[in-house]
């Protein structure tokens, strides 16, 4: 059975309280993570170098416009990185808090939920990292052209046009306005992961089941290319695909996971059934 019912007060008290724990850890995580700021990001920018060198832009460079944006970027990179690392105790305190409504046999699933919630909302910012980063980059830097006024391919090059004073295309890149984007990819993909979690965790206290989830699935594709596009700061088609299609598939993935979860809940409740009617025994006889 649940613990017994807390008030309102109480509720809050308990929110105060897991709030605290949580804050106390993303400032520890943030003060260590400040620590490696410039080499985090240097990493972060590595997937733009890679993409600058291949769209033959020369040397990479990154500017800042005023001489706080340094140390304000290097404060949000540790804020982000001390998110991330903090992560297991933030779900853990984000379980404990709705633990008191669950049943004994659910509380069990504790570690297993801290365990994946933050190894995929690690891994989903590291799909975002090696993967959409590369592609979307190259999508983006692609824009940039040297003579841009030459267009010596026109009608497969059979017309020779070119004006008499080319443009070039270059990027101009600042550090803050590149990390913003960088964070918010980051953040998207990591709390995308989390759909198998947060579905799972429906499953088991009863709020959905395996077919009402495969009945919405037609309906969720849609849903996923909306979220994808909110979600993917700039308007790049790349990123909001990438981010649209792992969405989709964790999804149907979830859809699994509610199936095994109600097919245990209901083994259990037909064994907990045949029990109590053995405990009953058989009906009396005629008297």
């Amino acid at each position: 059975m649940p613990d017994k019912l807390m008030s309102f007060s109480e509720h809050l008290e308990e929110l105060r309280s897991r709030l605290k724990y949580c804050a106390y850890a993303l400032v520890v995580a943030m003060f260590v993570a400040y620590y490696f700021a410039e080499i985090l990001f240097v990493l972060l920018a590595q997937p733009l170098i890679s993409a600058w060198a291949e769209a033959g832009l020369g040397t990479p460079r990154l500017n800042f416009a005023s001489p706080v944006e340094p140390f304000f970027t290097y404060m949000k990179i540790a804020l982000i990185a001390g998110a991330f690392a903090a992560s297991p105790v933030i779900f853990y305190q984000l379980w404990a808090f709705v633990a008191p409504g669950l049943y004994k046999t659910e509380k069990r699933y504790v570690l297993p939920f801290v365990t994946v919630s933050a190894a995929l909302f690690i891994g989903g910012a590291t799909f975002g990292y090696f993967l959409v980063f590369p592609v979307a980059f190259r999508f983006l830097l692609g824009f940039a052209k040297t003579n841009l006024g030459a267009m010596e391919k026109l009608f497969g090059g059979a017309v020779k046009f070119s004006v008499q004073k080319p443009l070039d295309l270059t990027p101009v890149l600042m550090m803050g306005e590149y990390f913003s984007f960088v964070w918010k990819l980051l953040l998207a993909f990591g709390l995308v992961f989390e759909l198998p979690v947060l579905i799972s965790f429906f499953a088991l206290v009863g709020i959905v089941d395996h077919k009402k989830l495969w009945r919405f699935n037609r309906y969720f594709v849609i849903i996923a290319f909306v979220v994808g596009a909110i979600l993917t700061p700039g308007p790049d088609v790349i990123s909001q695909i990438l981010m649209s299609l792992p969405l989709i598939i964790l999804y149907n993935l979830s859809i699994g996971l509610a199936y095994l979860i109600s097919r245990r809940r209901l083994r259990r409740q037909a064994e907990a059934e045949a029990a109590a009617a053995a405990d009953e025994g058989p009906p009396d006889g005629p008297r």
